[in-house]
């Protein structure tokens, strides 16, 4: 699912008659979640970027920075503040995938897991918020998210491939991951 972002084509059009709340909640939270992840991709190649599993991490990560680049952007273009947590993010981030990392590959890949699977179900309920105000109004939003979504439910599956379930205590860390990833969510939307 690589094929660079879609552009925005007229960013002035684009803020007319827009929910002002509605986008700059998901862009601001949306900015927030791809740092996060550029964040724990790089805890993690801190780590295991060395060993096999280095590749298919840094994979993940190429996508991801291309996700923040793009919601960089989009900041810039629908002038939306970014949330107030990025320092805290930025730690939290590295230490998530730097610990999930040193659990070894699964461990890492769990993480991936949990993130993944948190995210393109966040994604999932902005489309459906966009779709019901008015899916014309919001159509290159709703590209971009619902590309992004993809990319994250394929760095989900890849995540399986690689034995994340095999990770200790898996369901207990993944729960633990996802109570994180909601929090950081509802906190990102609002600060």
């Amino acid at each position: 699912a690589a094929g660079g972002a879609p552009r925005l084509r007229s960013t002035a059009a684009s803020l007319d008659g827009i929910n002002r709340a509605v986008v700059d909640r998901i862009i601001r939270v949306d900015h927030a979640g791809e740092y996060g992840a550029n964040r724990i991709y790089a805890g993690q190649m801190a780590v295991l970027g060395r060993s096999a599993a280095g590749p298919v991490i840094q994979q993940m990560w190429n996508q991801e920075k291309d996700h923040l680049k793009k919601f960089n952007e989009l900041m810039i273009a629908y002038r939306v503040r970014p949330t107030v947590l990025l320092p805290f993010w930025n730690v939290a981030g590295f230490v998530l995938g730097a610990g999930s990392a040193l659990l070894g590959k699964k461990g890492a890949m769990a993480c991936t897991v949990a993130v993944e699977e948190s995210i393109s179900d966040h994604y999932n309920n902005q489309i459906r918020t966009l779709m019901e105000e008015d899916p014309e109004k919001y159509k290159e939003l709703l590209q971009i998210i619902k590309q992004f979504r993809d990319d994250e439910r394929e760095h989900h599956d890849i995540g399986l491939e690689h034995d994340a379930e095999g990770a200790p205590a898996y369901s207990v860390l993944k729960t633990v991951i996802q109570l994180g990833c909601k929090a950081a969510i509802f906190l990102s939307e609002r600060i």
